[in-house]
């Protein structure tokens, strides 16, 4: 590739590297330069979360002697709250356990399924070659609050009533928003709001641009619709959302939007307890939860780059960029032809994590050129990450989501949140896996992670972010596991996103997009320039970072320094 064929994004990545990047940490004593703040380290408990005030509130329920599980629905009830864009009881959650007192590892798919009464045929009549992103249609139901109670009735030990009053409270009185969330929520509505007519999803816009935008950072933002919506669940418990008045005033809604999802949908509702699947790496079990979520994804990068020595090739190098770019190609060919609801998939999970099948995949890799792949098995976002941990050694990975921003951007009168538009991920194609029918489970997005070593826990970790979460999972571990870094270093480091190979991104047979975030070398973006990748920077889409991680009976947390979050224990 000549100079003269460089996009102006790809000059603006080679100045950044050559000058340095926008923002680099000031010389440290300890940590490497582009590290934002130390690890955080305590013995009893520790949370971290994307909002202070979500961090706050689960470590207070820690203190009072509440639990991991207990943190984190507690946390995640005022993030439905707090950054309502990205996550809320209109959305879906998945969930990692490690519960101390059975030393076993517990998954949670607390997804819903599509509306019974839709078909494909109906969808079809309709003219759609895939349901829309915004409106009635890609509603499926909400599994938040089910999860929460299956959470809490299995693990839980303080009362839901206790766990909700933070957010309640901060709802009913108001709240400073915080800079981030102001200014993503801002331009996602932004972007989604001029498709409609000027007077559509008026309750939204009733809701959350009462004064003509989101709020700006500072500005105080109540919702006392939410407040008595959370009352009612605290007080009556989860039926009152599945079997109550919340889920007629939904299906009301819905219907009326000329959508199909009914109360019998929501009555017939249940969460999942699920086996999570896994890979040893480096003498470390990666755990994730399986399909309907993208988490097999991970494992199965990791798998193509365990016979590639990257700790030798250094963090930034091309050979880094490259080997990490064309694993991802390999493997989300097969996630987007192969993955869908466990009955519905034509491949077994245990047939794409093996390590033969990784290794054929491997071996189509040139070491110096960017291909383009087929998926092995071929057939005819937003989101909020958390995780807690308490001084019973009980940690919780839990990751929620609305899909889009503000997901299907229906909001109901009253209730004070947004229905999230997960239903969107179906396929129309007769003879998919992921194909719509009613009563299914669609592809999910989100994915919370876990390591073991030993049998033991050792890291409880995520990734916000759409399609960059199979890639940012697997770059934390390669930072901690070939590069040396700490939990903290692992999150700050520039990262990869690579766009292509994947439900809805444009990309067919053809190399796709890989992104560079500002800080890799200018000799990294020239090298992978010549072995034929379009370099580009895709601003504010590398994800949201937060773990924690247990030594030697002492816990240490990490935290997003792209977000408002940040980790804290006691």
């Amino acid at each position: 590739m000549t100079v003269r064929s460089i996009s102006t994004t790809a000059i603006g990545l080679l100045v950044t590297a050559i000058l340095g990047t926008a923002v680099v940490a000031q010389d440290r004593l300890s940590g490497r330069g582009f590290a934002s703040r130390s690890e955080v380290i305590a013995r009893n408990g520790m949370v971290a979360t994307s909002h202070p005030f979500a961090t706050q509130i689960a470590l207070d329920v820690l203190k009072e002697g509440g639990n991991a599980v207990d943190a984190a629905i507690a946390a995640n009830a005022f993030l439905g709250l707090g950054d309502p864009g990205n996550s809320g009881i209109g959305g879906d959650l998945f969930a990692v356990v490690w519960d101390a007192k059975t030393k076993q590892l517990y998954g949670l798919n607390a997804s819903g399924r599509s509306a019974r009464a839709m078909t494909l045929a109906e969808l079809k009549r309709r003219g759609l070659t895939q349901i829309p992103a915004n409106g009635p249609l890609a509603v499926s139901v909400p599994g938040c609050v089910d999860g929460w109670f299956a959470l809490h009735g299995r693990f839980g030990s303080k009362p839901m009533a206790r766990l909700l009053a933070p957010t309640i409270a901060y709802a009913r009185d108001g709240f400073p928003v915080a800079p981030d969330i102001s200014d993503d929520s801002n331009l996602r509505l932004s972007q989604r709001l001029p498709a409609t007519p000027p007077g559509s999803f008026v309750n939204l816009r009733s809701l959350y641009m009462s004064g003509g935008t989101f709020p700006k950072k500072g500005e105080i933002f109540q919702n006392p619709g939410l407040a008595s919506t959370l009352e009612a669940i605290a007080t009556r418990g989860r039926d009152e959302f599945y079997k109550g008045p919340i889920a007629a005033k939904i299906a009301a809604h819905i219907k009326a939007q000329g959508g199909f999802l009914s109360v019998e949908d929501f009555a017939a509702h249940t969460s999942d307890w699920v086996t999570p699947v896994s890979t040893m790496y480096r003498g470390y079990r990666i755990w994730e939860l399986p399909p309907n979520t993208q988490g097999s994804a991970v494992l199965q990068m990791l798998n193509v780059l365990e016979g590639v020595d990257l700790s030798k090739a250094g963090f930034g190098s091309a050979d880094h960029v490259h080997w990490f770019t064309e694993a991802k190609k390999l493997v989300f060919e097969d996630l987007a032809n192969a993955y869908a609801e466990p009955q519905s998939m034509r491949v077994p999970v245990d047939q794409l994590l093996s390590k033969e099948y990784a290794a054929t995949r491997r071996a189509l890799v040139k070491p110096d050129r960017a291909g383009v792949y087929h998926s092995g098995f071929p057939v005819d976002s937003h989101t909020v990450y958390l995780t807690t941990a308490d001084k019973d050694g009980n940690m919780v990975s839990l990751i929620q989501s609305n899909s889009l921003s503000f997901g299907s951007l229906e909001v109901v009168e009253g209730l004070g949140f947004a229905l999230h538009n997960r239903g969107m991920w179906f396929e129309l194609t007769e003879g998919h896996p992921n194909s719509y029918a009613p009563g299914k489970r669609p592809f999910h997005t989100i994915i919370p992670g876990f390591v073991t070593k030993d049998d033991q826990p050792f890291m409880s970790f995520g990734l916000m972010g759409g399609d960059m979460q199979p890639q940012g999972h697997v770059q934390i571990l390669l930072n901690l596991f070939e590069f040396g870094m700490n939990l903290q270093e692992a999150g700050d480091a520039p990262r990869i996103y690579h766009v292509g190979s994947f439900p809805r991104t444009g990309h067919v047979n053809d190399v796709g997009e890989l992104n560079l975030e500002a800080g890799y070398p200018a000799e990294t973006i020239r090298e992978s320039m010549r072995r034929g990748h379009k370099v580009g920077n895709a601003y504010g889409m590398y994800g949201g970072y937060q773990a924690i991680m247990r030594k030697d009976g002492v816990y240490y947390g990490a935290s997003e320094s792209r977000k408002d979050g940040y980790a804290a224990g006691y």
